[in-house]
């Protein structure tokens, strides 16, 4: 497994999170079940004084803070944007920023890594 910082880290575990089996992760449910300081859940400060270990993971991507925390609205628009662009087959290369071209790119990787099985 190899280390992913910043933005790019949160758009690829988006990516994931949304392929798994979510359920598990519902913040009221972790709460009630005093899973947030061991989930090491972002939004509590206290949490993320625990020592650092992998809390959750799929395939070649894992995260050692909650995903739902680290995960932000943002990733969530690329992913969206990715899709439409993807399903309706647009060519938006000339219109595309920079930081827009950088979320699709690596979102085409990890499609790509997703259909052909890939586990690297």
């Amino acid at each position: 497994m190899r280390f992913i910082g910043g933005r790019k880290k949160k758009l690829i575990v988006a990516f994931h999170f949304q392929l798994s089996n979510a359920a598990g992760w519902k913040c009221d449910a972790c709460r009630k079940s005093g899973l947030e300081l061991k989930r090491r859940c972002g939004w509590l400060r206290e949490a993320l004084e625990a020592p650092a270990q992998i809390v959750w993971a799929r395939k070649q991507v894992a995260t050692d803070v909650c995903p739902k925390s680290l995960i932000t609205a943002a990733s969530m628009g690329w992913i969206e944007e990715f899709l439409v662009w993807k399903r309706l087959r647009l060519d938006l290369r000339s219109n595309l920023s920079a930081r827009q071209a950088e979320a699709f790119l690596i979102l085409e990787e990890q499609l790509a890594l997703e259909e052909h099985g890939g586990s690297e």
